[in-house]
């Protein structure tokens, strides 16, 4: 079967696959050859890629998944090759969002450091997951 990730700058990822696992809105799910037909919004979340039993990790930042005679395609805003991702710099942004939540005396706006500290997360888990 076939993937192709996109954002709105480039196309990601565009390769035959195995398998692929994503995070849909209503929790995580997996694709092999032959699936039925699906179309799910996405999570911010880690998409895992198997081709020949090696695995690669993308962050995908929401977006559709489209499923149909074995071609996938994920439209995101953003999505990232987990060895492109900076862990030093997802780790601080971790932080601040976490510290952000955590301070009951600022003025903040919450669903926007959720989302931030939700990104962060899926990035570590995504670089985390590569190098394992």
């Amino acid at each position: 079967m076939h993937l192709k990730i996109i954002t709105h700058d480039k196309i990601v990822f565009d390769e035959n696959v195995d398998e692929i696992y994503t995070r849909g809105v209503d929790g995580e799910f997996g694709i092999l050859k032959d699936h039925v037909p699906v179309m799910t919004a996405l999570d911010v979340g880690v998409t895992k890629v198997v081709q020949d039993s090696k695995y690669t990790m993308f962050t995908t930042m929401g977006g559709v998944f489209q499923f149909k005679d074995n071609k996938a395609i994920i439209l995101t805003d953003v999505a990232e090759n987990s060895n492109d991702i900076d862990v030093v710099r997802a780790k601080s942004a971790k932080e601040r969002a976490e510290a952000r939540l955590a301070d009951k005396s600022a003025e903040i706006d919450a669903k926007r450091a959720e989302a931030a500290l939700a990104r962060a997360k899926a990035r570590l888990q995504a670089a985390i997951s590569s190098n394992s």
